[in-house]
């Protein structure tokens, strides 16, 4: 699909992209950092598996690190306070799941979610990023796909102990998402990124998660248009 704009067409030291851009990039340096602390509470909520959950919490910060060069090489600030409460409530939602000892949606959050949207975000920045950013975002989104994994392997190892839990979690997180997205549209557009096709690139690559842990066509459409009508109705409240 399209992208926005083309590459050739975008200014990177415009104030309209840099202004866009501070913004952007403060999302992924904090959503890297969140990935990094959920990954550390899974060690402690899941300690048979804590050096595996750590290693890949230490790759997230390690990804942090990236793409705080990625503004540094276009001499941006990341807008970090704007990042914080971008997060706040997929953060809350986390942290409550921590509280309750819910193993199922920590992953759900993490390695389905968060990863697939952080995925399907990577794939659709890399063709317009500027030559630095490219580099860095192709390798980071390598190593998605390894925390992507690991929540696939667990949850499809548990899949009937909580497949009741993960379809509550999936109504509660994902029209989050779509508010997510819909709060940086217009910031993703001037920096060349398509919404449209990272909602679906997101749907496809979290459906396929949601295939792999053991859920029928039917339950993945169901649990979908769950999340979308939630988006629909929030967005006709707004």
């Amino acid at each position: 699909m399209a992208q926005s704009q083309t590459k050739q067409t975008l200014d990177f030291y415009s104030d309209i992209y840099r202004n866009a851009f501070s913004r952007i990039n403060g999302i992924v340096i904090e959503g890297e950092q969140e990935a990094y602390d959920n990954f550390i509470c899974l060690s402690k909520l899941m300690p048979d598996h804590a050096e595996e959950l750590t290693r890949l919490g230490k790759m997230e910060f390690r990804h942090r690190k990236s793409f705080e060069a990625c503004g540094r090489n276009l001499d941006v600030l990341p807008d970090l306070t704007f990042a914080q409460e971008f997060f706040k409530d997929l953060r809350a939602t986390f942290q409550n799941a921590v509280a309750h000892h819910q193993i199922a949606t920590c992953l759900l959050i993490q390695a389905l979610v968060i990863e697939c949207f952080a995925i399907a975000a990577y794939n659709n920045y890399i063709p317009v990023a500027d030559d630095f950013a490219r580099k860095v975002t192709e390798s980071v989104v390598a190593d998605e796909y390894l925390h992507l994994n690991f929540g696939e392997v667990w949850l499809k190892a548990h899949f009937e102990d909580v497949k009741a839990e993960l379809e509550t979690a999936n109504r509660q997180i994902l029209p989050l998402i779509w508010q997510m997205l819909s709060q940086v549209e217009s910031d993703a557009n001037a920096i060349g990124m398509s919404k449209q096709f990272l909602i679906e690139e997101f749907l496809v690559r979290y459906s396929e998660a949601l295939s792999q842990l053991g859920f029928s066509t039917r339950d993945i459409l169901r649990m979908s248009s769950q999340g979308l009508a939630a988006r629909k109705s929030g967005t006709s409240n707004t």
